[in-house]
C-alpha cells in the first residue's frame, strides 16, 4: 500500500525525533506534482495538529518557504519561456510573411493569450484622415467598439501616441490622465472594459499605432506584463514596416514589367489593326453574329472581348463610353458602348488590359460599331418574336384554361422551359411625362427594352396596366430580389429613365398552374407599389426583400420562412449544440442590449455572455447588431417563441 509523502517524512525516529533533512521531502513531493501554492501549508499544519516539536515546525517552516521561491522561479522560468516560444514563433512568421493581416491577427491573440486578458486590439494611424482606426481586435463582441475611429490626441491610445510610452489604467472611467470624449467611452462601455494597457508602436522615433491588452475587470498590470506587450509591439511595428516595403516592391516591379509589356506589344500594332479590319469585314458580309465580333477582336488584341448586356456593365464607365464616344477605362478593363440612335444597347468589354495601346483602343471602338449595326439588323426579326412572347404571357395571365401541352409547345417554339422556376416581374416608368406623346412614347420604349431582355434571357414580356409584366427564369443560386434589381437596373439604363420593378416570389410548373402566374403578377404589383411608397423609384425589390413587411406583401406569408432567414442559423445551432444563443439573445435584447445587465439576467460570467454574443456574430454576420438588422431579429425571436408550443 502507497504512503501518504507527509506523512511519511513527519515518521519520527526510534528516540521520538524526526529523521534530520526530512522537512523537505513534503515539499519535494509538491514540487514533483506540480501542486497549488495553497498545498504548501498542509505539511505545516499537519505537524501542528499532530503536537510536533517547536524546532520540528520551524524546520518544516523554514522548508516550506524554500519551495515557495523554488516553486515561484520554476512558475517564472515556465512563464518566460511562453513568452519567449511566442516572441519567436511571431519573428518567425514575420520572417516568412505574405499577409500582414495574418501576422498582426496573430500577434494580437499571442498578447491576450500570454497577459490572460479578455480582450486585446491594435489601432493604427491614418496620417490621410488624420486619426486612428481599429486594425484588429481579438476577444471583442461590441460592434461599435470594433469599427472606432479616434482623434489624435483622444483616450488612453492619444496619451500613448502623445508620450511614446507605455501607459496603464485600472479603471478607465475614473481615470483623468487622458481626454475622455463621448465617442471612446460609449464603446469601451459597450464592450465593457476596465483595466487598459497599451503600448506605442513605433517606426524610428514617429508612433504609428497602438497595441492594447484590457479586462473587463478592476486589474494591475506587472512590469514584465507591459514589457512583454512591449516586445509584441515592436513586431508589429516591424511587420507593418515590412509590407509597406514589399508593397513599394511589388508596385515597382509591376511598373517596370508594365512599360516592358508596352515595348513588346509596339512593333505589332499597326499589323493587328489591318487584321482587325479585314476579319471584321468578313464577319459583316457572312452575317456572323455578336460574339463572333467579340471572338475577332479577342485573337487580335490577344485578349478576352465579350458583349455585355448594358446592365452588366460598370453603369459609370458606360456612360462615359457613351458621351465621349470612345472606350473608357475602368480598373483593368476597357469598355466601349454599343449604341444606335441614342440608345443603349449594350457593351463592348476588354478585360485584364490596364494599359491599351491608342490603336487597340481604336480597334475596340470599331468592333463596337460593328456590333450595333448587326444588333439593329435583327432587331426586325426580334419584334416579331417579341409579339408571340406576348401573347403567350397574356394567355397566361387572362386564358388560363389553356391545354397545358399547347402552351409548353408555343413556349419551346420561344425556347422558353414553362416547368422551369420562374419570377414574375412588374415594372413601370417612375417620370412623369409632359404630355401623352411623351408618355406614350416612354412605355414603347419601356417596352421595347423588356422584350429585349425576355427574349435575351428566355423569358416572355407583356405590355400590362400601364407597364410591363416579364416572365423570367430563376437561375440556380439566384434570388427573386437580385433578379428584380439587375432588372431595374437594365431597364433604366436601356430607356434613360427611373423603372420600378417589383418582383414574386419564385414560381414553378406554370403550364400545368397558370394561376401562379396570376398570383404572381399581383404579389409583384404589391412590392412595386410598396417601393414606391418608401420612395425607391428606380429599385426592384421581392417581399423577402421589405423584412417583416414582407410577411404583408407576400401571396403565402411565409411566417415560417422569415424566421429561418433571420435566426434560423442560431436555432438550428441550439438544437445541434445544445446550447442557449436564442435565450441569451432575447436576454440580450431585453436588458438593452448591455452584456453586463445580460449576465444578472442570465445568472452567468460575462465572458459566458461575450462568447455567446460572439459566436451570434459569426452566424448572423458582423452588422447582426445595427438598427433594421436588431429589429428584424427581435420580431422573428418573438415570432419563433409564439410558434415553439405548436413545434413540440
Amino acid at each position: 500500500m502507497s504512503r501518504d509523502p507527509v506523512q511519511s517524512a513527519e515518521r519520527p525516529t526510534d528516540d521520538g525525533a524526526a529523521p534530520p533533512g526530512d522537512a523537505e521531502a513534503p515539499f519535494l513531493d509538491l514540487l514533483a506534482r506540480g501542486a497549488t501554492a495553497d498545498a504548501y501549508e498542509q505539511p505545516v499544519l499537519r505537524a501542528r495538529a499532530e503536537g510536533r516539536p517547536a524546532e520540528r515546525i520551524a524546520a518544516l517552516e523554514h522548508a516550506k518557504l524554500l519551495a515557495l521561491r523554488v516553486r515561484a522561479e520554476l512558475e517564472g522560468r515556465r512563464r518566460r519561456e511562453a513568452e519567449l516560444s511566442a516572441l519567436f514563433e511571431t519573428a518567425h512568421d514575420l520572417a516568412g510573411l505574405r499577409d500582414v493581416d495574418a501576422v498582426l491577427q496573430a500577434i494580437v491573440q499571442r498578447a491576450r493569450s500570454l497577459l490572460g486578458t479578455d480582450v486585446a486590439y491594435l489601432s493604427l494611424n491614418d496620417p490621410v484622415r488624420g486619426d486612428t482606426y481599429m486594425r484588429v481586435t481579438e476577444g471583442s463582441v461590441a460592434a461599435r467598439f470594433q469599427q472606432l475611429r479616434l482623434g489624435m490626441g483622444e483616450g488612453l491610445g492619444g496619451l500613448v501616441a502623445q508620450t511614446a510610452r507605455p501607459y496603464v489604467t485600472d479603471d478607465y472611467f475614473r481615470d483623468e490622465r487622458f481626454r475622455h470624449t463621448t465617442t471612446i467611452d460609449a464603446g469601451v462601455r459597450d464592450e465593457g472594459l476596465v483595466a487598459i494597457l497599451g503600448v506605442p508602436l513605433m517606426l524610428g522615433p514617429h508612433v504609428i499605432g497602438v497595441l492594447f491588452a484590457a479586462d473587463r475587470r478592476a486589474r494591475v498590470f506587472e512590469r514584465e506584463q507591459i514589457a512583454l506587450l512591449g516586445s509584441f509591439a515592436a513586431l508589429a511595428a516591424a511587420a507593418i514596416d515590412t509590407a509597406n516595403l514589399l508593397t513599394e516592391t511589388r508596385s515597382a516591379l509591376a511598373d517596370l514589367e508594365h512599360a516592358n509589356e508596352i515595348i513588346k506589344d509596339r512593333s505589332g500594332v499597326i499589323e493587328r489593326a489591318s487584321d482587325v479590319h479585314d476579319r471584321l469585314a468578313e464577319l459583316v458580309l457572312r452575317g456572323g453574329g455578336v460574339h463572333d465580333v467579340a471572338a475577332a477582336v479577342s485573337e487580335v488584341l490577344d485578349g478576352t472581348v465579350e458583349f455585355t448586356e448594358a446592365d452588366a456593365a460598370p453603369a459609370d464607365a458606360l456612360e462615359a463610353s457613351r458621351a465621349e464616344g470612345h472606350a473608357v477605362p475602368h480598373r483593368d478593363d476597357w469598355i466601349a458602348a454599343v449604341t444606335a440612335g441614342g440608345e443603349l444597347l449594350g457593351a463592348l468589354v476588354l478585360r485584364g488590359h490596364p494599359g491599351l495601346d491608342p490603336v487597340d483602343q481604336r480597334t475596340l471602338e470599331r468592333a463596337a460599331m460593328v456590333t450595333s449595326l448587326l444588333l439593329l439588323a435583327r432587331r426586325s426579326a426580334a419584334e416579331a418574336e417579341q409579339r408571340v412572347r406576348g401573347e403567350l404571357l397574356d394567355d397566361l395571365l387572362d386564358a388560363r384554361d389553356r391545354d397545358p401541352r399547347l402552351l409548353r409547345e408555343r413556349a419551346a417554339r420561344l425556347r422558353a422551359d414553362l416547368d422551369a422556376t420562374h419570377v414574375v416581374l412588374a415594372a413601370r416608368l417612375d417620370t412623369s411625362a409632359p404630355d401623352a406623346d411623351h408618355e406614350a412614347d416612354a412605355r414603347r420604349r419601356l417596352w421595347s427594352a423588356a422584350s429585349h431582355l425576355a427574349a435575351t434571357r428566355q423569358g416572355l414580356a407583356a405590355a400590362r396596366d400601364g407597364g410591363t409584366v416579364l416572365l423570367l427564369p430563376l437561375a440556380p443560386g439566384d434570388t427573386a430580389t437580385d433578379l428584380a434589381r439587375r432588372t431595374a437596373r437594365h431597364l433604366g439604363t436601356a430607356v434613360h429613365e427611373p423603372v420600378t420593378v417589383g418582383a414574386s416570389a419564385p414560381v414553378a410548373h406554370l403550364a400545368a398552374d397558370p394561376d401562379a402566374v396570376v398570383a404572381g403578377y399581383e404579389e409583384g404589383r404589391r412590392c412595386l407599389d410598396a417601393l414606391r411608397l418608401l420612395g425607391r423609384a428606380g429599385d426592384g425589390a421581392a417581399a423577402e426583400d421589405f423584412g417583416f413587411l414582407g410577411l404583408l406583401l407576400a401571396g403565402d406569408r411565409d411566417i415560417g420562412g422569415f424566421v429561418e432567414r433571420t435566426i434560423g442559423q442560431v436555432v438550428a445551432y441550439d438544437a445541434r449544440r445544445g446550447t442557449d444563443l436564442v435565450r441569451t439573445l432575447d436576454a440580450y435584447f431585453a436588458c438593452g442590449m448591455s452584456p453586463a445587465r445580460t449576465k444578472d439576467a442570465l445568472h452567468v460570467h460575462v465572458n459566458t455572455v461575450a462568447q455567446r454574443l460572439e459566436r451570434v456574430g459569426r452566424l448572423l454576420g458582423d452588422d447582426w447588431q445595427s438598427p433594421a438588422r436588431a429589429l428584424e431579429i427581435q420580431l422573428a425571436l418573438r415570432l419563433h417563441r409564439l410558434a415553439a408550443p405548436t413545434q413540440s
